[in-house]
């Protein structure tokens, strides 16, 4: 069940400002009044700035706020200014940082769009982000993104060269650089935390197409606070179009390929030592195809999976014996195109994968699937269908702007939030005496 908190029962919960009553409620929003004994005197108004319910701390405010689903900020940002400063600063960010608070999203730049979407963990709620203010050499060229916190790093060609976009949301913009130490392309690139890291790919040296391509075994660590990238170690192997991840506080970069072969070996970078350590025959067990994708990659409560481009298997490493197990097939097309056009990802404590349906003919039919995957079953993994064509993106921007303008004053909280809002509630100071009088619970608590 949701709860529905409207723009007023913002300014009545949380704003300092106003301190305003809750006089009525119905089955689906809460709202906060006085008993008719202190407000008998008064009839019912829609600002009725009550001397009885005691402020929140500016802390108890801020967690709060963190604490409520990430797709609903902006909506935050019209209660009040000091709730519109919280979001823009990145305070709101950082204080989920601190207490841990996780909630998995998805930016995503679909094929023959020019607007990148963000989505929530079940893709229920969506919105598109500004347009991104490059040429036109950058947005009709191949792109790489990886994501730092709260970045998202896109790299790509523009006219006068590689460059990078990154954009901030926090902001809910998109700035340009910073540009890396040494530009690259068809890098690996991993998310730990609040740090990225890059390593191999190719660099251009010269003038435009006719430089010389060299590939690289420079690694380079992102820090969205000081928005700067950092040298690390050199890798033992140069290596373009390879895949990287992060596991067990390892930077690790796999496969890939140098100018006269393929690559089988994988190495990781251990930040404690400060040195890299390389895995001789990783990738053994995966058959090489020509003009085949970088290795289809994603870690999952730190176990390693991989989906097989030629076969559409998923495989779990196993680190003991360096070599792979088969889990079963995926859902979706890996081996129409060796690989490109898949996305393989995790997503929280799940496995996230788009690409061309199993379960429809045509190779634009494009489908969205989450799976729990355990790395000790034999059986095969239950795979949740999200999406197999419903989300039309382009086509429905300009209804959808128009539909968000009527949900504006609507913010959603999920039960696990409701029940540590009214375990604050009532520990906050000065509110203690007043909150059961206060709070109308009937409807609220019908979890």
């Amino acid at each position: 069940m949701s709860v529905l908190f409207s723009r007023f029962d913002l300014f009545r919960l949380l704003s300092l400002e106003r301190k305003q009553s809750i006089r009525s409620y119905n089955q689906n929003s809460l709202e906060l009044g006085l008993d008719s004994a202190s407000s008998s005197s008064e009839k019912p108004q829609d600002a009725d700035y009550s001397t009885y319910i005691p402020s929140l701390s500016y802390e108890l405010e801020g967690l709060i706020l963190a604490r409520s689903p990430r797709s609903e900020y902006w909506k935050i940002s019209f209660a009040n200014k000091r709730f519109a400063s919280l979001v823009k600063s990145g305070e709101l960010f950082k204080i989920r940082r601190n207490i841990g608070f996780i909630e998995p999203s998805v930016l995503m730049l679909a094929s023959g769009e020019n607007c990148w979407w963000g989505f929530d963990q079940g893709f229920s709620s969506r919105r598109r982000l500004p347009v991104l203010p490059s040429d036109i050499c950058f947005a009709s060229g191949d792109k790489e993104s990886l994501c730092a916190g709260t970045h998202l790093l896109v790299s790509g060609r523009e006219l006068e060269g590689l460059m990078i976009w990154r954009y901030e949301l926090a902001m809910n913009k998109w700035y340009k650089g910073p540009s890396m130490i040494y530009p690259r392309c068809l890098f690996a690139s991993a998310t730990c935390g609040n740090s990225a890291y890059v390593a191999g790919g190719i660099a251009v040296v010269g003038d435009g197409m006719s430089g010389t391509h060299i590939i690289h075994n420079t690694v380079e660590k992102y820090d969205p606070e000081t928005r700067s990238w950092t040298p690390l170690p050199r890798m033992n192997r140069p290596r373009k179009l390879c895949s990287g991840c992060y596991m067990d506080d390892r930077f690790y970069v796999i496969g890939g390929r140098t100018a006269n072969e393929e690559l089988t070996c994988g190495e990781f970078f251990d930040e404690e030592k400060n040195e890299w350590t390389l895995i001789p025959e990783m990738l053994k067990d995966n058959p090489v195809l020509s003009c085949h994708s970088p290795p289809l990659i994603a870690v999952v409560n730190n176990e390693l999976y991989s989906i097989e481009a030629s076969s559409n298997q998923l495989k779990v490493y196993l680190k003991g014996s360096n070599s792979w197990k088969r889990l079963g097939l995926v859902p979706v097309r890996a081996d129409y195109n060796r690989g490109w056009g898949v996305a393989f990802k995790s997503f929280g404590d799940k496995l996230l994968v788009i690409g061309a349906s199993t379960v429809s003919s045509s190779r634009s039919s494009m489908a969205i699937y989450t799976c729990n995957p355990d790395p000790r079953s034999d059986g095969l993994p239950n795979w949740e269908l999200l999406d197999n064509g419903r989300i039309q993106l382009q086509k429905e921007a300009k209804g959808r702007e128009a539909k968000e303008a009527t949900k504006l004053c609507t913010l959603t909280l999920d039960n696990e939030t409701k029940i540590w809002l009214l375990q604050e509630l009532r520990r906050a100071p000065r509110f203690h005496h007043h909150c059961m009088r206060i709070l109308k619970f009937r409807s609220w608590l019908a979890i």
